[in-house]
Parts: C-alpha cells; structure tokens; sequence
C-alpha cells in the first residue's frame, strides 16, 4: 500500500555511528526514556502501568512522552541523535516511521527478549505470548528468525454476521468457500444478499486473511514483498477468482455507500438481516452501538474461509507495536521494562482501559461482548499479520487503488477479474524492481 516515507535518506544521514550499548544494572538508578503514541485507549493507562513497574523494579525512572502524532515529536529527536528507550507506534500509520527505521536497519535486535523471565514472574516473555505472534514480517520484518518489534496490543478482523440469523435460520458459518456459496443461494431464497463491505479501504485485511488461506505465511509473505510471479502465479489466481465469484454475491447497494460518508449505511445493511457478512474490525460493536438492528441481533465473527477442506483458517490482526532504536542509550534496562509489560499486573492494566495483548488467558478477563471476537484464536484459527514491504512511491502508481478500490468495478461488472489481476500484477513489477535496485 502507498504511503507517506518519512525521508529514510534524511533519518540515515542523522544516525550517528553505532559504537554499542550502555547496558545498565538493574541496581542502578537508570532514567528511562520512554514515547508513546496516545490513541483511544486514553491518556492514564502508561502512567498506571509506570506506577505498577516502580513496584517491580524502584531504580528505574520512566520519563513518558505521549503524542497522538507521536512521529511528529520523536522524528526531530532521531534526527538529531537523542533518541528515546523505548517507542510504542505502530506499522501500516501514514508517516510510517517504524517502516523508515526498518528500511535504515536502525532499530534494536529484541530476539533475546522473547527468553527473559517477566519481571516477577517464572515464565519468560515467549511462554506468556500466544502462538504466531512473533513469526511475520510484521514483527521480525527481514525475515531472519530475528524479533525487532514487539507485539503490545491487537484487534481481531474477520467477517463479522448477525449470530442470532444463523441460529433462527438453522445455517452454518461456512468453514470453506463451497460452503460459503451453498449459503449465498440459501440466503438468496430469504431474499438476503451474502456479502457487503462498509469500503474497499476495508478489503486489505480481508485480502489478507483470503492469502493466508491459500497458501500461508509463506506465500503471504511472497506477496509482500511484490512478487509479480506470486501475483501471476495459481494460488493467487484461484484468490482473485473466489473474491470475483463473491463480488457477484455483494449487496446491490454496497458500492453506492462505499465512501466515507456512506459507510455506514452498509454496516447497517448486516444489522438489519439485508447481508449475511462483512469484513470488519472490533471497533465496529462501538462504532455502530446507536444503530437500530434486528430483533435479537447478535455479533458474531468469523475467520476467513479455507479455499479447500481441512485448510487453516486465518483472521487477519491488526497489531500495535513496541520496539528500541538501535542507538537507545539504555537499551538493557529497555528490553526489561518491555518483558514486564507481558506480566499479569500490566496485562490486568491494559485489559482495564481496552488494550487487549496476545497473552494466554487474557481473553477470559474480557467483557463478554469483545470475548467472541477474540476467542477466534482459541479456536485453531490463525492470526494473520503483516504487511507490502516498505517502498518508496512510485509517481503515478497507486497500488491501494489498483488492488482494493478496484474491487468496486468488480462489483458493478465495469471490471473483469481477469483485468483486475493483470492491473495488479503490472503494478507489482513496478514495486518489486523498484526494492530490487
């Protein structure tokens, strides 16, 4: 997806030479310096869990700084060479910082991370994580086996349905896509359409978690890194193919309302029994809590399906990440603060103010409501997770545009899926000889 590079040449001529590490004692008073980015979780959940690390560990001090445009406040301090501790700013955000930091090669190894006890607990941090969560680009973004972001909190996406319809109508969640069209002419008889989607923006989870399925991690990180022979090749094809068989299942009115002032408008055709399934995030029970529903209505949510029988589902997931600049000054009493934050009292703490983390057992700690939603995991469903390497924009070339919009002519049959395959793969040999030279 194009984004918006902080200018990789200008942080890269900023970095200092890297000459290694002041490892501090734990015995020592040690000043951490700690940058958060503030979001919807609130401004008092850092200084609650700084409060609760004092307990643990009392030598060491955090000094927070908590931005809602974060980049904003800690680009001029990298550019210069004072550098924070510890950072929490996640991938796939329109400065991309972390990605600019990745391309550099500036950003700390937290590999050895995954192995230290938690604070004031016996088990170590890779024990606490539930499985998947360290094995993407979207974690270790070389693929080298090494960990230089870590996973902090996470958002569950998948095909979001009305729980109460299936049950009053006697139908299963399809588990493959056979399934999932034997059900599209069920609902068809009920005069319900099978598939909306609020806008095509909402499609790149979905076409995620649709690659995962056909071939796993493994292809799906082939695929992002913008390998034309990946896009052109028979597990792709077979993808584009099963999302051409579901444009001709979406609701009549989706592509009308898929723009941002329209949006909603399909959200609501799943709350009023008008669409069977959409892809969504969490945040969408919040979102559309006011909204009038069926009688009954019940949130559901389910993982993509496979693309043939007995394959691994995947729901794609949005994850917040936290990670150290390579030239941080304190970088061992960094990565300590960073394995507590895998504890229970931190988990606790989080859990309070609406910041899930993929730790074993925190979802029986969830209100009910956001419980279903998680519990997809507990389920053999995968986590998909990752993203399109970072590239430079290429002038002209709007890869969003060409690979999600699209969808949207598919729908309206402006477009053929052959076509749209063809458009996509073009654009991927752009990109891909792009990060090739």
């Amino acid at each position: 997806m194009k984004k918006a590079l902080v200018s990789a040449a200008a942080l890269a001529c900023a970095l200092p030479s890297f000459f290694g590490v002041a490892n501090v004692s734990a015995e020592e008073k040690v000043t951490l310096d700690f940058a958060a980015i503030e979001t919807a979780y609130g401004t008092k959940l850092w200084p609650e869990i700084i409060e609760a690390y004092k307990q643990v560990n009392p030598n060491v001090d955090i000094k927070l700084t908590m931005e809602k445009e974060l980049e904003d406040a800690i680009t001029p301090r990298l550019q210069s060479g004072d550098y924070p501790d510890v950072v929490l700013l996640a991938q796939s955000r329109k400065k991309a910082l972390p990605e600019t930091l990745i391309k550099d090669k500036a950003l700390a190894d937290l590999t050895d991370v995954l192995d230290m006890k938690v604070p004031g607990e016996d088990k170590t941090v890779k024990e606490k994580l539930l499985p998947g969560f360290t094995d993407s680009t979207s974690t270790n973004p070389y693929n080298d086996g090494k960990t230089y972001l870590m996973p902090m909190f996470y958002s569950p996406t998948g095909l979001f349905y009305n729980k109460a319809l299936f049950k009053a109508k006697g139908w299963e969640v399809p588990k493959t896509w056979d399934q999932m069209w034997k059900l599209a002419e069920e609902a068809k008889k009920e005069n319900i359409a099978l598939f909306t989607y609020p806008t095509a923006g909402y499609l790149d989870t979905f076409f995620s978690s649709v690659i995962y399925s056909a071939g796993g991690a493994e292809l799906f990180n082939k695929a992002m890194n913008y390998d034309p022979e990946v896009w052109s090749g028979a597990d792709l094809t077979k993808v584009f193919e099963t999302l051409g068989e579901l444009a001709k299942n979406t609701e009549s009115t989706t592509v009308a309302n898929a723009n941002k002032d329209g949006f909603t408008k399909n959200q609501q055709a799943v709350l009023d029994n008008k669409a069977l399934f959409m892809p969504n995030g969490s945040w969408v029970v919040d979102e559309m809590k006011d909204a009038p529903r069926a009688d009954g209505f019940e949130w559901g949510m389910a993982a993509v399906p496979t693309l043939k029988e007995g394959g691994k589902q995947y729901a794609y997931t949005f994850l917040e990440h936290i990670w150290i600049p390579k030239e941080a000054k304190q970088q061992k009493a960094a990565k300590e603060f960073i394995a507590f934050l895998y504890s229970d009292k931190a988990a606790e703490i989080f859990a309070k103010h609406g910041a899930v983390q993929p730790v074993k057992g925190l979802i029986s700690k969830l209100p009910a409501e956001k419980q279903v939603f998680y519990k997809v995991y507990d389920e053999g469903v995968l986590p998909g997770l990752g993203g399109f390497v970072s590239a430079e924009a290429i002038e002209g070339v709007d890869l969003k545009a060409t690979l999600y919009e699209a969808f949207n002519s598919v729908v309206s049959g402006d477009l053929s899926v052959k076509d749209w395959q063809s458009n996509v793969v073009e654009v991927m040999k752009q990109f891909h000889d792009s990060i090739s030279h």
